[in-house]
Order: structure tokens, then C-alpha cells, then sequence
């Protein structure tokens, strides 16, 4: 971390809490007892509630969609039908005479530069020449109605001139270019070792992962604003408002300086939260119109529009000895891109870059490759890359297990790895890796009991695969127990410039924290608060709403807001701590060093020194900027070598589910997780995204797979895309939360949520295989895969 501005900073950090909240109230039935008031929740290590939650159950949390402006227009988008066709002609005549349209735009209309995209710029604003994927956009509308705007961009007549699709990513390599960057986004060739080893047991393996979509809660959804100064002001849900408004500038034609986005309420965000050609035409409707225009996605358009998790086919050769310690792992790694890059290149390096897992690997060949086809767009979504590899080499150490006849928690401690040891990168994990001790923790856990097999269905506890009123019966139920190990890497990667500002205000007794930070469900502003609660004994915190007039905080994702944003929030806060103690400090002739602020008091070492912090602001009003950036990465080289991560997360998750061996269906019972968090900042929250994480990750195990078929999504809507609901949730139990700091990260805090989401998907299939007996190598499990003969 490095580079600070403002006045100087000083000060302690807090201990580390347990995970239960703090404070009871003593209750007695025969003498009456003086309770004492329970303490009040501030500071580190408290669950100290989110201020926007009441809005948010109560329904009255201001989401993009519910937007209003004075003279409004309605937007609609019209999209390919296509894949893969030339567009031969668009004509958009019949569509601009229909009555209340107030403007037509293509490709033509853009005044400012090409393509566009969040790490790579090859997408067009509007397809001009060729549609690459399904759902495409080739124009946009503007008129008086939301009726009036669909039915007008369904009246726009495109002539196309159907193309044969490219959707299996093996054939991509030898397939005519879809793009003029060709089909191959990256190539990355792993070499690390002996390649002359050889194990003398071999496992192979062929694995295929499916395409799981974010499924936001809510659509995405926009409005533009023109500026007296001929810009215009976007608010939407954005997770990076900064990068959006400088590709709204560059493809506007404006400077940086007349565009502004102005962050909504996020209606969840698992990835890249939307797809920037939504504002881009927006942009281009409200100053061609001068008029704000409003766009709410159907759930079809938002299938169809932002990136998915990239569908991967991987094979696997793992050699062990006769001991089941691994000796060299070879692998091939296909990541479908779709029709544009996104965010392939950095998921491809942490899919090449963990493919061993968290597993000491003296020798591992990786091959890795992302390609362009015509499927939908793939990109930035939980644990982009990491889950994929995790489900495959979880696959292969059971596999190995059942080869040596070894019990699959056993042969994963044989050869789990710890501080110190290597990557297949060659980079050196420096930061705390207790694997073995979450392994230990997750099979020592007590399993379930079996159910009760009871025809009468007077035990309430016994629950059939396929819910209470499914097809199965009790003697076809088989139970399985399976084990997922995982990783992630923290904030970006291969020399990620990640940095953030934060100014911290504090007026009389109340702190203001200005960040661009976007609070997306992951808790930061409640972390702000806590921060500034800490550090200066502050209870009235307000975190200002995100917008880009503020300094750049970077995009959400990896928890960098927790380790970069927050780490700007503490070095702020301790800036303003030190003005706070000087006039102390001078005044009873001590450095400020000697001076402690806690439970909203501030104390000298000897005691001479005691007032609360209300009497010594008294009024004042004080403030500091500073910014946190981490040490910084570098790029894998040509044989994938290099320290690419600042930091990374582990967990270890042990699953428990009955099959119905008959009917393939699954239930799971039971999840039992032990993570690698560093220090809990937040119990409540910490819990809370663990137990949510797991959840979606079941949902890449079971159910969730946008399907396609030559390269047409197939029922884009959530009666056919299938989220795990509160019945398809099992029991979550948090065994352990290891909190071993990391010293280069602000108060020691790793990720949380990502690396549930990779474990948990691996944890499910190798219960199923210890169920049926089936080697279970696609996710989402399908049911034919389940039976057993």
C-alpha cells in the first residue's frame, strides 16, 4: 500500500471480536437486578446494520428504474435475432414517421470513437456490418411511450444475411475470424517443472462447465439527462461509474469533464452489473433529443445483453505416487469468450494460475486458451475462472482417492498447501494459507443424521429429492458426502493499477465519507462507517451517494473496495484523528501517540487526559484525503510465470446430499464451510455472504445453465433459467472462520464471498459421485448424470 495526501495520520487498530454480537441483557425471576445498557454497535468487529436495509424491505430504496424527470422519453433497443449474419441494410424510415418517436440511432449516429468494452475495446455500440451474437444491438429509439418506443424499434426493417454460427469453441481455431482481432483472445502455455515426470498412479479426466448468468434481482435500467453545457448526466446502477463515464465521453464525442454518472441503488451485482451499451445509447438518445430518457431492460433484453460466466471445457491428467502425493498435473483449459472479449483475459490467467488448486504441485503443465464464437457474452462474474478449474481438480483428487483407495478428505490433506509454498505461476503464497486447518475443520464437523424413512409422512425432517411431493421413494435415495477446496485471488491482477481515494469530514460530532466506492451489496458503505466509528469515536457516519465528480475509486469485485477503498477510508480518517489530538496533545505537552480515542472518549496513557470526542471537536470542523494502493503485480510472461496477485483467499466446504439414484434428482442436505477470512470486520455480514455464496454456488452445481442452441438462447427468462430459492437451500453451517491477518492488507481482511461460490459447486458434485458412483464431470449436474443403472 502507498500514497497518502492530507495532514498526517496516527493511531491504533482495534482487536479482533468473536463472531457473536456483543452485549447481553441479564434477565432474573426472583430479585430484581440493575441491567446495564447494552453497548452501542460501532467500530470494527460489530454487526452494526446497514443503514439503507429499512428502505430496502420497506420498498422504498430509489433504484434506477424508478427514476423520473420532467419531459421524460422511453427507450427501447431492437436486437438481433441472429447470431452470425451480415447486416445487408437497416432501414429505419417507418420507425422515425410512427407517431410520438421522437429519435431513431444506429451506428451511423455515433459521433465518437469505435468499439467498446470494460478490458478489451472490440464491441460496437451498434452492430454496423456483422451481428456476432444473439440479442445484439443495432439501434435504439426514443418516443413519448415505452409502447410506442418497442413497437417503433420492431418497425425498423433489417435486411440480414444469415451467417453459419461458430459455437463450439474447439472449432473456433480453425473457423473463419468472426472478429477482425481474430477468434483467439489469449493463449497461455504454463510450463512449471520436469515435464518428464510421470506419477505412478494416473487420473484422467474431461470436464465441462455450463454458462451461469448473474440473474440480478432487478434489470438493468437507466436514465440520461442532457446538460445545459450540451453533456449529459447517466444515472444508473453502475459498478465502476468512472470507466463508464469515460466511455460515454470518448463515444459521445465530449470531454471526460461533461458527463457525469450518478450511481443508483444496485439491485444486486454478482460481476460486471451492466452492459455499458445501455448508457451509451441512452446518452446518445437524451442529446439527440433533448430530453432525459429513461430504459428499463425486460429479464429477456438482461439475459441477452450482460456477460455470463464462461462456459469452459477442460481435460486433466493428474500423476501421484503410490502415497496419493501429487507429482506433475497436465491440463487444457477452453474458455468460450462469446462473441467478444470482456474480461477473458484475466479470468483465463486466474483459471491458468489456480488450475492446480490450493495443492502443492512440484510439476504442472497448463495450457490455457479463450476464444471468440457466436454464443452470448461471457465476463466478469463471481470467481470468474477460479470455479471452473476448482471443479475440475476436485474431480480428479477423487478420482485419485478411489484409485488408491483412500477417503477423499484424506488425499486432499496429503497434499494441501501453506504459507510459503509455490504456485504453478511461480510466485511464493506469502500470505496466510491455513488449508489443512479448514479441511480439518469441515470432515471433522458432525454429519447429519440420516433420515427417517417413513411412508407416512408424519416425520416432517425426511424430505425426498424433488421436494415433498416428488415422484421418488425413500429406497431409491442414496446419501453422499464430498468435499470442495478452493481459491481465489484478491483485487486485480498482471499489474492492475489498483488504487482509491477517500476524504473523510467531520463537522461538530458528525463524519461525512466521500468515496466513489459503490456500495453493490457487499457491504462497503456499512464498513466506511465502522472505519471512521473506530478511528475517531464518531457514531453519526454518513457515507455521501457515489457520483463522478468525486476521485476514482476503481471498479467493485475481489473485495478490492474492502482492502483498496477502505484502506483509503482509514488512512483519511487517521489524518483527521491526528488533527483531532494535536491541540491535546500540545496543550499537556505529549505526542499524540500517547493519546487513545475509544467508546467516544479520548484518554492520555497516564490518565491526566480525559474528554469525550464531542467536547474536543467542539465545533471544529476537519477533513483529510489520502488513497491506498497495494504493491503492485505483473503480468504472466510467455511460459506463465510471474507474481500476477496481490493476495488470496481460501475455503474448504464439505457437502451432504441424498440422490435419488432412480430419478437423478438431488437435494442437498447440508453445506459445512470453514474460510479463510483474515479478520471479520462485520459478523452479521460475513455470515450472511457466506450463506449467499453458497447459495449461488449450489446453483451452478444444480440448476443453473443458460442454454443455447446454435448459438440462440434458449427461454432467456427465470421460469427456465432456475435459481435456487429459500426451499432448494440447505443448512449452511459456518464451522470456522480462521483469522489469520494478512499484514499487507488493511486491518488484515481477505475476501469473502468469492471463494465460497468457487468451493461450494465441486463440493456438490463430489457428493453426488460418492452417492451414485458416477464420475459427475458437467455443471450443472444433470439428472441422466445422477442415475444409477
Amino acid at each position: 500500500m502507498g500514497g497518502t495526501s492530507g495532514m498526517g495520520g496516527a493511531g491504533g487498530a482495534a482487536g479482533t471480536p468473536g463472531l457473536d454480537d456483543p452485549g447481553s441483557v441479564a434477565t432474573a425471576f426472583a430479585l430484581p437486578v440493575t441491567t446495564p445498557p447494552p453497548p452501542r454497535l460501532r467500530g470494527i468487529g460489530v454487526s452494526l446494520p446497514a443503514t439503507d436495509a429499512p428502505a430496502k424491505t420497506q420498498g422504498t430504496f430509489p433504484y434506477a428504474a424508478d427514476l423520473w424527470a420532467e419531459g421524460l422519453l422511453w427507450a427501447a433497443v431492437l436486437r438481433s435475432p441472429h447470431p452470425h449474419a451480415r447486416i445487408v441494410s437497416i432501414d429505419t424510415s417507418a420507425a422515425a414517421a410512427m407517431p410520438g418517436v421522437r429519435a431513431v440511432v444506429t451506428h451511423a449516429d455515433v459521433p465518437g470513437r469505435g468499439p467498446h468494452g470494460h478490458r478489451t475495446a472490440d464491441r460496437p455500440v451498434f452492430a454496423s456490418d456483422v451481428v456476432r451474437h444473439h440479442g445484439e444491438p443495432l439501434a435504439a429509439v426514443a418516443a413519448d411511450h415505452p409502447d410506442t418506443a418497442r413497437l417503433a424499434a420492431a418497425a425498423i426493417a433489417v435486411e440480414y444475411e444469415l451467417l453459419e454460427p461458430v459455437t463450439d469453441p474447439e472449432q473456433a481455431f480453425a473457423a473463419e475470424p468472426l472478429h477482425p482481432d481474430g477468434n483467439l483472445v489469449r493463449h497461455i502455455p504454463l510450463s512449471f517443472g520436469d515435464p518428464e515426470v510421470v506419477g505412478e498412479v494416473i487420473v484422467e479426466g474431461l470436464y465441462r462447465i455450463g454458462r451461469q448468468d448473474p440473474a440480478p434481482i432487478g434489470a438493468e435500467a437507466a436514465l440520461a439527462v442532457p446538460r445545459p453545457d450540451g453533456g449529459v448526466e447517466i444515472y444508473t446502477a453502475s459498478t465502476d461509474p468512472h470507466a463508464d463515464r469515460d466511455l460515454v465521453a470518448a463515444h459521445l464525442g465530449l470531454e471526460p469533464e461533461r458527463v457525469k454518472v450518478v450511481v443508483t441503488g444496485v439491485p444486486g451485482a454478482m460481476g460486471d452489473r451492466e452492459d455499458p451499451g445501455t448508457q451509451l445509447a441512452l446518452g446518445l438518445l437524451a442529446l439527440r433529443t433533448g430530453h432525459p430518457v429513461k430504459l428499463v431492460a425486460t429479464r429477456e433484453e438482461s439475459f441477452l445483453s450482460h456477460p455470463h460466466r464462461h462456459p469452459t471445457l477442460l481435460r486433466y491428467r493428474h500423476h501421484a505416487d503410490a502415497e496419493g502425493r501429487l507429482l506433475k498435473v497436465e491440463a487444457q483449459i477452453l474458455m468460450d469468450s462469446g462473441a467478444y472479449a470482456d474480461s477473458s483475459s484475466e479470468a483465463l490467467a486466474a483459471a491458468v494460475a489456480f488450475a492446480c488448486g490450493p495443492y502443492v504441485v512440484p510439476n504442472a503443465f497448463v495450457e490455457g486458451w479463450a476464444v471468440r464464437t457466436n454464443n452470448p457474452p461471457s465476463g466478469h462474474v463471481r470467481g470468474e475462472g477460479a470455479l471452473q478449474v476448482c471443479a475440475a481438480y476436485e474431480g480428479q483428487m477423487d478420482k485419485l482417492a478411489a484409485q488408491l483407495g483412500l477417503d477423499p478428505a484424506e488425499v486432499r490433506m496429503r497434499n494441501v498447501m501453506a504459507t510459503g509454498d509455490l504456485l504453478p505461476t511461480g510466485q511464493t503464497v506469502t500470505c496466510p494459507a491455513p488449508v489443512a486447518e479448514l479441511l480439518r475443520a469441515v470432515r471433522d464437523y458432525p454429519l447429519p443424521p440420516l433420515p427417517v424413512d417413513d411412508p407416512s409422512g408424519t416425520e416432517d425432517h425426511w424430505l425426498l429429492p424433488g421436494g415433498p411431493d416428488g415422484a421418488g421413494e425413500p429406497g431409491a435415495v442414496r446419501r453422499g458426502v464430498g468435499y470442495g477446496v478452493g481459491m481465489v485471488h484478491m483485487l486485480g491482477a498482471e499489474g492492475a493499477d489498483e488504487v482509491s481515494t477517500a476524504t473523510v469530514k467531520v463537522t461538530g460530532s458528525v463524519a461525512t465519507v466521500i468515496c466513489a466506492a459503490v456500495e453493490t451489496g457487499q457491504g462497503f458503505t456499512t464498513l466506511a462507517r465502522q472505519i471512521v466509528q473506530d478511528v475517531l469515536g464518531i457514531d453519526e457516519v454518513h457515507v455521501a451517494p457515489v457520483d463522478t465528480d468525486q476521485p476514482p475509486s476503481g471498479p467493485a469485485g475481489h473485495s478490492r473496495h474492502t482492502w483498496v477503498s477502505g484502506g483509503a477510508v482509514e488512512r483519511a480518517a487517521r489524518m483527521v484523528r491526528t488533527q483531532l489530538l494535536q491541540p491535546l496533545a500540545h496543550q499537556f505537552g505529549m505526542s499524540t501517540e500517547l493519546l487513545t480515542i475509544a467508546d467516544g472518549k479520548i484518554t492520555s496513557y497516564d490518565g491526566v487526559l480525559s474528554t469525550s470526542v464531542d467536547e474536543a471537536l467542539a465545533g471544529k470542523e476537519l477533513w483529510a484525503t489520502a488513497q491506498c494502493r497495494p504493491h503492485p503485480t505483473e503480468p504472466l510472461d510467455a511460459t506463465g510465470q510471474g507474481d500476477a496477485f496481490v493476495g488470496m483467499a481460501f475455503c474448504a466446504v464439505r457437502a451432504v446430499v441424498d440422490v435419488d439414484v432412480e430419478l437423478g434428482t438431488v437435494r442437498v442436505v447440508e453445506m459445512a464451510v470453514a474460510q479463510d477470512v483474515g479478520r471479520i470486520l462485520n459478523p452479521a455480514q460475513a455470515r450472511a455472504r457466506i450463506e449467499a455464496a453458497v447459495t449461488q454456488g449450489i446453483g451452478a452445481a444444480l440448476t443453473e445453465n443458460l442454454r443455447t442452441s446454435a448459438g440462440h438462447v434458449r427461454r432467456p427468462d427465470l421460469t427456465s433459467y432456475a435459481l435456487p430459492t429459500s426451499l432448494d437451500t440447505p443448512d449452511i453451517h459456518v464451522v470456522k472462520l480462521v483469522e489469520e491477518r494478512d499484514v499487507v492488507a488493511p486491518f488484515g481482511a481477505k475476501a469473502i464471498s468469492a471463494v465460497p461460490v468457487v468451493t461450494s459447486p465441486a463440493a456438490v458434485a463430489s457428493a453426488v459421485r460418492a452417492a451414485t458412483g458416477r464420475p459427475i464431470n458437467r455443471l450443472p449436474i444433470r439428472p441422466q448424470t445422477a442415475t444409477v443403472n
